[in-house]
């Protein structure tokens, strides 16, 4: 067993296609058969159903280790450049859309400051989402919002942010300033999707005061309902980040009382060391949210 064998094993996982997995790898398809065939030989096992290219339910457990085993090699190859001064390699990041519209750019741009050798692929997925890549090995760090329930990760919580109203004009809530979430009883609104942790949350304190929200619409994606309420299809609660004042459109920001704000968070996996370049961009992504000429309103950082 080589690395070779793994990396053609994750590679044809991960693009459902024995040609696919030759061009990531820069080589051609015979070599990737031939690595996963041996691989498969030496465990006894078979790793790829042939006939739709996907990772039998064995394949799927040595793909997982597989995966781990590709980032410590990954970690060893930043650890043994940053002794020479110069940390280099990739890093997998995952982020919530509503933190990463406005955190990615400030990230990159200091990487390429101080660290150019150091290269982020960024996922833009929901918070349950990103935390099935993270135990899977799919990414290396994850901002997501809070609660998470895994004992095998790390969090670092980051900052915490308000929770609002986004309110399109016409709307009979367009005039105020804030409300109260009792007097929400009144209207239909845009709502996460149940089950999420932003809506936990939500409906907590409703349930606490006796509050039942009445939804318009539930979505499994925060800049979906953003975007709607935004364009006038009603008002909708979200964190202050999904409401930029920078965003187009005859619509308000309305400040939302008696809710608490949503906690974002970096997280990692306990397993493992992190490599230099993951920590160089941990590092990065906690001096871009402790500067406030970066933060947007209604944001408060948390982390030092």
């Amino acid at each position: 067993m080589d690395r070779k064998q793994l990396r053609a094993l994750v590679a044809v996982a991960e693009n459902r296609s024995f040609s696919a997995a030759a061009r990531s790898l820069d080589t051609v398809q015979s070599n990737v058969s031939a690595h996963v065939a041996r691989l498969e030989r030496e465990l006894g096992l078979t790793l790829i159903d042939r006939a739709t290219t996907a990772p039998t339910h064995e394949g799927q457990a040595v793909l997982a280790r597989a995966r781990r085993i590709e980032q410590e090699f990954e970690a060893l190859d930043s650890d043994v450049a940053s002794l020479h001064d110069e940390i280099s390699g990739q890093v997998r990041l995952g982020a919530i859309g509503t933190t990463a519209r406005w955190l990615v750019p400030p990230l990159l741009e200091r990487l390429a400051e101080h660290h150019p050798l150091v290269r982020v692929v960024v996922l833009d997925a929901t918070t349950s989402s990103l935390v099935l890549n993270l135990l899977s090995g799919a990414v290396d760090l994850a901002v997501v919002n809070l609660p998470v329930d895994e004992a095998e990760l790390l969090v670092e919580p980051l900052f915490d942010e308000d929770r609002v109203l986004i309110v399109p004009a016409g709307h009979p809530l367009h005039d105020r300033d804030s409300v109260r979430l009792e007097e929400l009883v009144e209207h239909e609104l845009l709502l996460e999707a149940p089950g999420t942790a932003f809506r936990g949350v939500l409906d907590g304190v409703a349930a606490e005061k006796g509050v039942p929200l009445r939804p318009k619409a539930e979505f499994d994606g925060m800049r979906l309902l953003a975007s709607l309420a935004f364009a006038g299809f009603g008002a909708g609660v979200v964190p202050a980040s999904a409401a930029p004042s920078n965003v187009g459109g005859d619509w308000r920001r309305v400040a939302l009382e008696g809710v608490p704000g949503r906690t974002v968070a970096l997280v990692r996996r306990r397993r493992g060391m992190p490599s230099a370049a993951q920590r160089v961009v941990e590092d990065a992504i906690g001096r871009v949210v402790t500067s406030d000429a970066v933060r947007p309103e209604g944001l408060h950082a948390t982390s030092g």
